[in-house]
C-alpha cells in the first residue's frame, strides 16, 4: 500500500470519525450475553450479532470490495450479511436471521475488528475519489442508523421475556427529554421550499430541494404526552371505529391493541418496558410506540390533524426554538406517504437501492428520538415506515389547520401607495419599510395585544401619566374644542382625553388604514354617542384638511405612544410643522414620547416573551402577501430588536434565516442570509431633545410631565 503523507501530528478527521461512530455499537452490546445477541424477536427485527456484523460487511461490500484484487475476510460474509441489496447477490432472508448461530458473537467481533483495521489502512492511502467519499460518508450515517436499531430491536426482544429483563441500568440516552411549553405556533405557509439544498451530507431521499405551496397552519409546542394518551384509551379511543381509518381498524382487531407497545395495566396503573426495565408510565413524558393508526385516530379524537412533513421541516426549519423535542426524543409520524420529491434521482452504483426501492406504502417521520446517535439527526431527515409498525421510537406531534384573519380589502388607493412604498424600500440597501404599514386591523388588533404585555410599559406608564395631567391640561382647551389624533384611537388613552373634556365638539381620528379607522370610529361612537366623529383616512405625515363642520373651536392635537419616536428627525419636524399648520395657530397639540432607559428594559418591551411583537412584526409580511399579492416565506424571518445607542432608538427588524428570493410586483428580490428589513425605529427622548425638536417645528414646550420608572413623558405644545 501507498504510505500516508499525513505526519505523526496531524490527525485525520475521517478517521476520528470513522473511530467514533464504530466504536459506539460495540459499547451498546457491553454486558449482553451472546444469547441476547443472537435471538431474533420478529420479522422486522434482527439479532444485536447481525446489526454488529452488517454494518461492517457495508464498508467491505461498498468500499473495500471495489478495491482491485480484493480478497473477502469471509467470502460466506457475503451472502450472510447482506440485506436488502438484489445486486450483491443471495442473501438470508430477513426473518431467518436469528437462525444464524453461526458465526459466533466472538467471531463477528473478529470480523467487525478486521474490517477497521482495514479501513483504517484504507483511509491512510488517501485515494478515496468523490464516490467513495460519499460511500464512507454513508457507511458512517447507515452505521448510526443501525445502533438505533440495535436498542429497538433489543427492546423489543427484552419485552418477550416474562422476566421483564432490563438491558441497561439506564436507558442510553445523551440528554434528558425538555419541559412541555404548551400552546402551538401559527405560520402563515404560503410557497416554501424544503428538501436539503446544503453541501453538507444527506441521504438522497432528503432531495432534491423543491417548494410546496402550504395553507396556514398551526404546530403544537409539545410532543403528545402519555397522560393526554391515557385519556384517549379512557374515552375508548381503541374501541371507537369512528375515529380509526379502515386498514387500521382493522389492525387493531386483528391484533388485539388496547394501548401503545410494551404498555401493560398492573394493580398500580399503566406500566410500560424501557432499555432499563419495566417501569410505570410517566403521564408528562412523551408517548412512544404507537403506529402510525394510532397516532391518526389520537389526532381524529383531539380534533386535530398529524402534520405533513413539508410542514414539519418548515416550522422547524423557521422557528425551532418554539418547539420541545423536535429532535432528541421520539421520530413523529407525519401524515405524509414516503414518496419521490420532484427530480429525485437515487444514489448511482449499489447505494441505488439504499431508499429509493422502498418508496411506497409506507409513511414518513420526521425529527430524531434518544436513541439516534448524536450529529446524525437533521431537519430535513426522512424517516420512514410502514404504518402498522411501531416498535420504533416513534410519537407525535399535532397540528391545525389555520386561516388566515379575515379583513376587508383596502382602497385601490392605499394599496397603490403600500406598493409603491414597500418597493422603494426594498430596493435600498440596507431594506426598509415604513412602520406606517403596520396598521392593518390585524396590526392593529396585535398592537393593542402588545399593549397589554407585562414587558411592554410604555403604554400603562402612559396611561397613568395622561390621569394625572389630562384633567388639568382640558382646562386649556376652551370651548367646543375638537380633539384630532393622528393614528386611529379607540384605546384606553383616547377615553381617558375625552372623559375630561366632555364639552368637545368634535372627535377627528386620522388613520392610514382604513380598517382600523373604522373599527376605532365605532368603538368611540358606541362609547360617546353624543359626540360628533368625523374619521379621515390619510397619512398623517402627508395631511390634508380637516373635515368640515366639525366645530370651531380650538384644535386639540393628540399623538400618543411615542409614534414620534418611529419617525427621522427630519419627519418628525416636517410632520409636526403640518401638523401646526393643519390645527391653526391657537392649537395644542398633546405628545407622548418614551424616555432613555437602560437596554435591558427596552429590548424585553420590544421582543416580549410570548412573541407577540414578532407576530406584529411579520404581519407586514402577511399584509403584504394578502394585499399585494407579494411572494414572502413569512416564516422564514426573524423578528429581531436591538437597542442602537448613538443613534437613542430601538430597532425592529425582519432577518432572513435562509437565501431566498422574493417575488413582487413582478420583481425579484433577493434576500441573503442574515439579511434584514429595517421595519421601525423608536427613537428615545430626554427633556431637552423634546424640546429642542418642538422648537424647530415652531412649537413652544407649555408642560412636560414624567411618569415613574420606567419613565415616560407628556410634553403639551403651545402653536
Amino acid at each position: 500500500m501507498k504510505a500516508s503523507s499525513r505526519t505523526a501530528d496531524q490527525t485525520d478527521p475521517d478517521l476520528e470519525a470513522f473511530e467514533a461512530v464504530r466504536a459506539a455499537m460495540p459499547r451498546l452490546a457491553q454486558g449482553l450475553g451472546a444469547e441476547d445477541l443472537a435471538a431474533q424477536s420478529m420479522p422486522d427485527c434482527s439479532p444485536g450479532k447481525w446489526h454488529l456484523a452488517h454494518s461492517s460487511w457495508f464498508f467491505e461490500a461498498m468500499i473495500l470490495g471495489e478495491t482491485p484484487g480484493y480478497r473477502p475476510v469471509d467470502p460466506r460474509f457475503q451472502t450472510l450479511f447482506n440485506s436488502y441489496y438484489e445486486v450483491l447477490g443471495r442473501r438470508v432472508e430477513r426473518h431467518e436471521r436469528g437462525l444464524m448461530t453461526r458465526p459466533s458473537l466472538d467471531e463477528v467481533l473478529t470480523y467487525r475488528r478486521e474490517i477497521d483495521r482495514r479501513m483504517t489502512a484504507w483511509l491512510g492511502e488517501g485515494r478515496a475519489d468523490a464516490p467513495r467519499r460519499y460511500l464512507f460518508t454513508l457507511g458512517l450515517h447507515h452505521e448510526q442508523q443501525h445502533q438505533e436499531l440495535f436498542l429497538m430491536d433489543l427492546l423489543n426482544l427484552m419485552a418477550r421475556s416474562p422476566l421483564d429483563p432490563a438491558a441497561y441500568e439506564a436507558e442510553p440516552r445523551s440528554r434528558p427529554a425538555q419541559t412541555a411549553r404548551g400552546g402551538a405556533t401559527r405560520f402563515e405557509g404560503g410557497l416554501v421550499g424544503i428538501g436539503h439544498d446544503g453541501s453538507d451530507f444527506a441521504f438522497d431521499n432528503e432531495g432534491p430541494a423543491h417548494r410546496v405551496w402550504l395553507e396556514p397552519y398551526g404546530l403544537a409546542s409539545d410532543l403528545v404526552a402519555n397522560g393526554e394518551w391515557i385519556a384517549f384509551i379512557e374515552d375508548g379511543g381503541y374501541a371507537r371505529p369512528e375515529l380509526w381509518l379502515a386498514d387500521g381498524w382493522a389492525t387493531v382487531k386483528a391484533e388485539g391493541w388496547e394501548a401503545p407497545l410494551y404498555w401493560r395495566l398492573d394493580d398500580d396503573g399503566w406500566t410500560t418496558m424501557t432499555l432499563a426495565g419495566r417501569r410505570p408510565v410517566d403521564p408528562a413524558a412523551p408517548v412512544r410506540h404507537v403506529s402510525f393508526y394510532e397516532a391518526d385516530a389520537y389526532a381524529r379524537w383531539a380534533g386535530k390533524r398529524l402534520p405533513t412533513e413539508a410542514e414539519w421541516e418548515h416550522a422547524v426549519r423557521c422557528r425551532p426554538e418554539a418547539f420541545s423535542n423536535a429532535f432528541g426524543e421520539v421520530w413523529q409520524w407525519t401524515a405524509s406517504g414516503y414518496a419521490p420529491y420532484p427530480g429525485f434521482r437515487p444514489t448511482e452504483g449499489t447505494a441505488s437501492e439504499y431508499n429509493g426501492k422502498f418508496m411506497a406504502n409506507q409513511m414518513v417521520l420526521r425529527g430524531s428520538s434518544f436513541a439516534t446517535p448524536e450529529g446524525h439527526a437533521r431537519v430535513s431527515y426522512r424517516n420512514f415506515f410502514y404504518p402498522q409498525q411501531r416498535w420504533a421510537f416513534i410519537g407525535l406531534r399535532l397540528a391545525e389547520d389555520s386561516p388566515a384573519p379575515s379583513t376587508r380589502a383596502t382602497d385601490g388607493g392605499e394599496t397603490a401607495r403600500f406598493r409603491r412604498d414597500l418597493l422603494a424600500g426594498l430596493s435600498r440597501s440596507p431594506k426598509v419599510a415604513s412602520p406606517k404599514w403596520f396598521y392593518d386591523a390585524e396590526g392593529s388588533r396585535l398592537f393593542e395585544d402588545i399593549t397589554r404585555l407585562p414587558e411592554y410599559y410604555p403604554t400603562r406608564q402612559e396611561a397613568a401619566l395622561l390621569r394625572q395631567v389630562v384633567p388639568r391640561w382640558a382646562a386649556l382647551f376652551g370651548a367646543d374644542a375638537v380633539l384630532v389624533e393622528f393614528g386611529s384611537g379607540a384605546s384606553e388613552k383616547t377615553r381617558i382625553v375625552l372623559d375630561a373634556a366632555p364639552d368637545l365638539a368634535a372627535y377627528v381620528p386620522i388613520d392610514i388604514s382604513a380598517d382600523a379607522l373604522d373599527a376605532a370610529a365605532r368603538r368611540i361612537a358606541e362609547a360617546y354617542p353624543a359626540l360628533r366623529i368625523a374619521p379621515l383616512v390619510g397619512d398623517f405625515l402627508h395631511l390634508g384638511a380637516l373635515p368640515a363642520g366639525i366645530g370651531r373651536g380650538r384644535r386639540i392635537g393628540f399623538f400618543p405612544g411615542s409614534t414620534i419616536g418611529n419617525l427621522e428627525r427630519d419627519e418628525a419636524i416636517a410632520f409636526l410643522k403640518a401638523a401646526r399648520s393643519l390645527l391653526g395657530s391657537d392649537a395644542r397639540f398633546i405628545l407622548g414620547v418614551d424616555l432613555v432607559k437602560s437596554p435591558e428594559t427596552l429590548i424585553a418591551a420590544y421582543d416580549d416573551a410570548a412573541g407577540v411583537t414578532a407576530a406584529f412584526n411579520r404581519n407586514l409580511l402577511v399584509r403584504a402577501n394578502r394585499e399585494l399579492g407579494a411572494g414572502f416565506d413569512v416564516d422564514s424571518f426573524a423578528h429581531r430588536a436591538l437597542w442602537n445607542a448613538a443613534a437613542s432608538r430601538m430597532e425592529m427588524h425582519l432577518e432572513a434565516t435562509r437565501d431566498m428570493t422574493v417575488q413582487l410586483d413582478g420583481r425579484r428580490i433577493a434576500f441573503a442570509r442574515g439579511e434584514t428589513i429595517h421595519t421601525e425605529s423608536s427613537r428615545k427622548y430626554t427633556e431637552a431633545s423634546v424640546r429642542e425638536l418642538a422648537g424647530a417645528a415652531g412649537w413652544a414646550v407649555a408642560g412636560f410631565e414624567t411618569s415613574p420608572e420606567p419613565s415616560v413623558a407628556l410634553a403639551l405644545l403651545e402653536a
